[in-house]
C-alpha cells in the first residue's frame, strides 16, 4: 500500500529540480496525489475501513495546503502542476 522507492525516484525526477530534491512543493504534492490515488482505491474495496480514510482526509487537507501555498507563490507553476497531474477538472 505504500509507494516503492522506485516509483518515488521517478516522481521526484519528473516532478523536481534535481534528483535528490525530495522537499520542494511540487514533489511533495505528486507524492502525496500518489497516496492519495492509493488510499481511494484502498476505501472503495474495505468501506468499513474508518482508519484508512482518516488517514486519507489527513493527506487531502496536507495537499490541499500545500497547492494553496503553491497558488500563492509560484501560481504559473501551480497551474502546470494541477494540469499535469490531472487534480482538478
Amino acid at each position: 500500500m505504500t509507494l516503492t522507492t522506485e516509483h518515488k525516484a521517478s516522481v521526484v525526477a519528473e516532478h523536481g529540480s534535481t534528483e535528490t530534491d525530495t522537499g520542494s512543493t511540487p514533489v511533495q504534492i505528486a507524492l502525496l496525489t500518489d497516496r492519495i490515488k492509493e488510499l481511494t482505491e484502498h476505501a472503495k474495496l474495505h468501506p468499513h475501513d474508518h482508519h484508512s480514510k482518516r488517514g486519507l482526509l489527513k493527506l487531502v487537507g496536507q495537499r490541499k495546503r500545500l497547492m494553496k501555498y503553491m497558488n500563492k507563490h509560484d501560481h504559473s507553476h501551480y497551474r502546470a502542476l494541477i494540469q499535469k497531474l490531472g487534480i482538478r477538472g
